[in-house]
């Protein structure tokens, strides 16, 4: 499922599915995250992973304008109110479309 929300882009993996095949490997991708503000005019996409099999925690990568990815503290609050800022317009965003 993927959204533009002005400029900034979001992604949100589904879990695997049980008896789905994995692609990539079982493991976190993030082993370092960074705490400190990155400012959304920097940020061009956000991928939300949600924890699984893969990676016991959450895990939110944002790629910025100049195509280097960082992997966000999930735990931060920034990082936090961003991600529930994106998945309120994509509710809202799911809303409109399903309505008739």
């Amino acid at each position: 499922l993927t959204t533009k929300l002005g400029t900034l882009e979001l992604t949100l993996s589904p879990p695997p599915r049980a008896g789905a095949p994995m692609a990539g490997e079982l493991r976190c991708q993030c082993l370092q995250t960074e705490t400190a503000v990155i400012h959304p005019k920097r940020v061009a996409h956000v991928e939300l992973i949600p924890e699984g099999p893969h990676c016991e925690v959450p895990e939110v990568i944002a790629t910025t304008k100049h195509g280097k990815k960082v992997c966000l503290d999930p735990t931060a609050p920034w990082v936090k109110l961003i991600v529930t800022k994106i998945m309120n317009s994509q509710s809202l965003l799911k809303r409109e479309l399903d309505s008739p």
